[in-house]
């Protein structure tokens, strides 16, 4: 029985998560966001920046964050398999997942005025 609820709590967690499991490293993350340059468009902690959106606790799912570094065909340009492989995304959509999520503006005593 324990094993019953045991599936159907995985399943439960897959769909809520659109059927992608979260396999990536924050750490290897960080060092591969770092070394393939999404820093200079993202800034240092995905906080976006002057020619990139912020990517930060993401709302995009991860099967959905790798087919776009894959194949956009906007602004960024496409960065391939043999440039960055989906392993290496996935390590980065667990750091970018890992950052913390920006103050509330009510909470910031200047932007109060």
């Amino acid at each position: 029985m324990n094993k019953i609820i045991s599936i159907a709590a995985g399943t439960a967690v897959l769909m809520l998560m659109g059927g992608t499991a979260f396999a990536g490293d924050v750490q290897k993350g960080n060092q591969a966001f770092r070394e393939k340059g999404c820093w200079q468009c993202h800034g240092f902690e995905g906080q976006g920046g002057v020619a990139g959106p912020r990517l930060a606790n993401t709302q995009l799912p991860e099967d959905g964050l790798i087919a776009f570094v894959h194949s956009t065909n906007g602004p960024m340009p496409p960065y391939s398999a043999k440039l960055i492989s989906d392993a290496q995304l996935s390590d980065i959509y667990a750091y970018l997942l890992s950052r913390p999520k920006p103050a509330d503006p009510k909470t910031i005593p200047l932007l109060q005025r």
